[in-house]
């Protein structure tokens, strides 16, 4: 019997390692138990509930104003607390947080394998993003199994070294976990997006990276206010749960009319204002994935992507975080008619919503 231990944290982890959870859950020759870290409290509590999930472990590391030592320290002991209770075979964890770093780390001090889930994902440096680069290069070192989303993330990893017996390309799984959210005429809770008027051009955004925290987020504020003012589209910024992000977004925006500051909603909810969305201008990773599977052109507010793939099909474009760049490509897109069928058209190179169970058929034939 395979011990299988899945561990995330973070709202998109939960939301990515979901169907392989499932999956694995499936085979009923292992034992799969699942811990979270909660470096994201709340929004993981959320993706767990959708998804039918319970935690066996939970590290309950989230804390007011925490650090990124605070949290690999606090993940570090509390995988290492685990490991002497219960002691898996193989721990999986996902892409590039702190969670997933600290977690591969202590199960590598225990000399327990480490599969990675979306392993091989660059950006030229590892500064940038902050600290996800790094961390998702140092769970590459110490990882035994390699999931590649893409080919292009396979031939990263042969280019370090990594033994090709020890990659395998499966997609990604988030492209498992919102086609199976999705629903048509889906009704919405949240009483904001209850409002929205879905004939009209509809500007979905997000904005959390740490790289666009202070003035950059200033110039994301002030090229939302230019776009509404030079435009007929309602602009619907979901929230993250950070409050100096909170303060400076209601600071700035909340006054305008056409604008509509909520909370980030749940994943469920999400993922249907995305599918009835015009297009989407956001600086996360995921959402780079997840938008083109719908069929959304995605505005990238950063100076370099991880993800490539979809820079070259056609779905996402970079657009940094100058206010005049961001309004122009706004402006474009919603005018430009042959344009925005382009990008909404273009095949999504991030899979086909497989991943999950392509993934766990590895492992299976692994670990026989």
């Amino acid at each position: 019997m395979l011990k299988l231990a899945i561990v995330f944290g973070t709202r998109p982890e939960a939301i990515k390692m979901a169907p392989l959870v499932k999956a694995c859950q499936g085979v009923a020759q292992w034992e799969t138990r699942v811990i979270i870290t909660g470096q994201h409290r709340e929004m993981v509590d959320q993706v767990l509930e959708i998804f039918s999930l319970k935690a066996d472990y939970d590290l309950n590391i989230m804390s007011h104003g925490q650090t990124l030592n605070d949290i690999a320290r606090r993940t570090l002991g509390g995988m290492a607390g685990i490991f002497r209770e219960w002691r898996p075979d193989l721990v999986l964890v996902h892409g590039d947080t702190s969670t997933a770093f600290a977690a591969a780390l202590a199960s590598f001090h225990e000399r327990i394998p480490v599969g990675h889930v979306e392993a091989g994902l660059r950006t030229p440096s590892v500064q940038n993003p902050f600290p996800e680069e790094a961390n998702r290069r140092l769970i590459d070192v110490l990882a035994t199994w390699y999931f590649a989303p893409t080919e292009r993330a396979a031939q990263n990893l042969l280019r370090e070294g990594v033994d090709p017996e020890r990659i395998f390309v499966t997609g990604n799984t988030v492209i498992d976990a919102v086609l199976s959210v999705v629903e048509e005429g889906y009704q919405f809770t949240t009483p904001e997006l209850q409002r929205l008027d879905f004939s009209r051009p509809t500007i979905v955004v997000t904005a959390h990276r740490r790289e666009n925290w202070g003035e950059p987020l200033v110039g994301i504020c002030q090229a939302l206010l230019e776009i509404s003012a030079r435009s007929s589209a309602q602009i619907l910024v979901a929230m993250h749960k950070n409050p100096d992000i909170q303060a400076v977004m209601k600071g700035l925006l909340g006054s305008d009319p056409k604008i509509t500051l909520v909370d980030a909603p749940g994943y469920k909810e999400f993922a249907n204002l995305l599918a009835r969305c015009t297009l989407l201008l956001t600086d996360s990773g995921g959402l780079q994935e997840e938008a083109p599977a719908l069929h959304k052109p995605v505005l990238v507010m950063r100076e370099v992507t991880e993800r490539p793939e979809a820079l070259e099909a056609g779905t996402v474009r970079l657009v940094g975080s100058r206010p005049e760049s961001i309004v122009q490509a706004v402006l474009e897109l919603l005018s430009d008619g042959e344009l925005y069928e382009r990008m909404s058209s273009a095949p999504n190179p991030y899979g086909d919503g497989t991943a999950a169970q392509r993934i766990c058929a590895i492992l299976q034939e692994k670990y026989k």
